[in-house]
């Protein structure tokens, strides 16, 4: 019996690569989840030292930032599932380093912070390669972008949530180094549903007449990429918006949320009990978006999830509720953080061509990971300047700002035309007018 969804209906058996990918997200979150309480848990306990342990956290980081720039194009050139393969592999192979060199005594600092650039800088492309896969995994499904990306965005979550539990947990029974092989034996485990149950992703032929990116040195194509983003009104107010807000999730998750918890709750298991409402309420948002989000404007749906996200959460705190009533109102602002990046991608997977994806889809996780730190930096000087209660307003205010962007300005509209835009030509092909730009006609999703 086929289950029908909007956009097709599809058999179990052709269902099996989307669920692939929806286990394959989880599962790598989990294991992810495990490794960042493992490492910095076993540089404190092994150094004492917080800005070792910091050191360690920000080359996972960098890592990631260096791959998600520079492995765009390596992604659009290889074929997609063995690169997905390759990097979960590799991936594995580098946290196995971590406990094996332990265990003979050779893993100083230097060693270790390499191994965890190694472990950032695989993710990239793993990542990157899993969202080039979910398009024709969910066309065979026969599923709505919206449902597809709303699934793998709640798969995420919950391992995420889950991972973290159980890292503590493992620490408790076999110590943090031991505690890797969770991560470990989720790449590996990740790499074969890929291969499988995930067929290679076939790269679709140009439409006639279509101005394609020529193959040329890997800085002309990478410079391609950037381009595809300036030349998309759209997408380039999201990553405006994308940056921004990152930012300031940056300052309320890193620097602000552990000052509340120390400061105002006075308990670790309070603070964890609000991280854990965010997660529960993000889980729920993904769950809604996937259901319903194919019938909602989009335009109101993202501003009112940034809204959710940022200026009600920084409210809740600056008032100092109880704490019933501030999980309440965490768990209501992660729904509107579970609605974002799956209604995001939807956009993304409609108006960037499938030839250029690895590449744009790349600079927008650099453009997610950069400014991070930069809101870390800035609430940090914000909380010992004017205390907390001002650096949540002032962070709520900023978020505010932000988030009123798609109502003013026109570009916005364009977040309900749901199909593919025009796009610019490249610099080195704007002689030719006559042709239709990139994109146009080659969308299959």
């Amino acid at each position: 019996m086929t289950r029908s969804y909007p956009g097709g209906s599809a058999s179990p058996r052709r269902r099996t690569p989307l669920a692939a990918l929806v286990a394959v997200s989880g599962i790598s979150s989990l294991g992810m989840a495990a490794t960042l309480v493992a490492v910095p848990w076993f540089v404190l306990h092994n150094t004492g030292s917080g800005t070792r342990t910091g050191l360690v956290a920000t080359a996972e980081v960098l890592g990631l930032l260096c791959s998600a720039v520079l492995a765009g194009p390596v992604v659009d050139r290889l074929p997609v599932r063995a690169t997905s393969i390759g990097a979960d592999l590799l991936t594995a192979a580098a946290i196995s380093l971590i406990p094996l060199l332990h265990a003979l005594d050779a893993l100083p600092l230097p060693v270790l912070v390499v191994l965890v650039f190694l472990v950032g800088a695989a993710r990239g492309p793993s990542d990157t390669s899993k969202q080039l896969l979910l398009p024709g995994a969910m066309e065979r499904a026969g599923v709505t972008a919206e449902r597809a990306t709303g699934t793998v965005e709640g798969a995420r979550r919950t391992g995420m949530m889950a991972g973290a539990p159980l890292a503590g947990l493992l620490i408790a029974a076999v110590g943090p180094v031991h505690t890797l092989y969770a991560d470990m034996a989720a790449m590996a485990l990740a790499a074969l549903l890929v291969a499988a149950l995930v067929p290679a992703a076939a790269r679709p032929l140009p439409a006639a007449g279509a101005d394609v990116p020529a193959r040329g040195s890997y800085g002309r194509e990478l410079r391609f990429g950037l381009g595809q983003l300036r030349s998309d009104r759209l997408l380039g107010a999201m990553v405006g918006v994308l940056m921004l807000t990152n930012a300031l999730d940056g300052a309320l998750n890193g620097v602000l949320y552990p000052a509340y918890g120390s400061q105002v709750l006075r308990s670790s298991a309070l603070f964890g009990a609000m991280v854990t409402a965010m997660g529960a309420g993000a889980l729920l948002g993904a769950a809604l978006y996937g259901w319903a989000g194919h019938r909602m404007p989009r335009r109101a749906v993202f501003v009112g999830a940034f809204v959710l996200v940022g200026a009600v959460r920084c409210a809740a705190l600056a008032a100092e509720p109880r704490t019933a009533v501030l999980l309440a109102v965490l768990a209501l602002s992660g729904i509107g953080s579970g609605i974002v990046g799956p209604l995001m991608m939807s956009v993304a997977y409609e108006r960037v061509p499938e030839a250029v994806r690895g590449r744009v889809f790349g600079l927008l996780m650099a453009a997610a990971l950069a400014a991070t730190p930069l809101g870390m930096l800035g609430a940090g000087l914000a909380l010992d300047a004017s205390g907390l209660v001002a650096a949540l307003l002032g962070t709520g205010a900023l978020y505010l700002t932000v988030t009123l962007a798609p109502l003013v300005f026109p570009v916005w509209r364009e977040l309900d035309s749901r199909g593919p835009a025009e796009h610019a030509e490249p610099p080195a092909r704007r002689e030719q007018d006559s042709r239709p730009p990139i994109g146009a006609g080659t969308m299959t999703e």
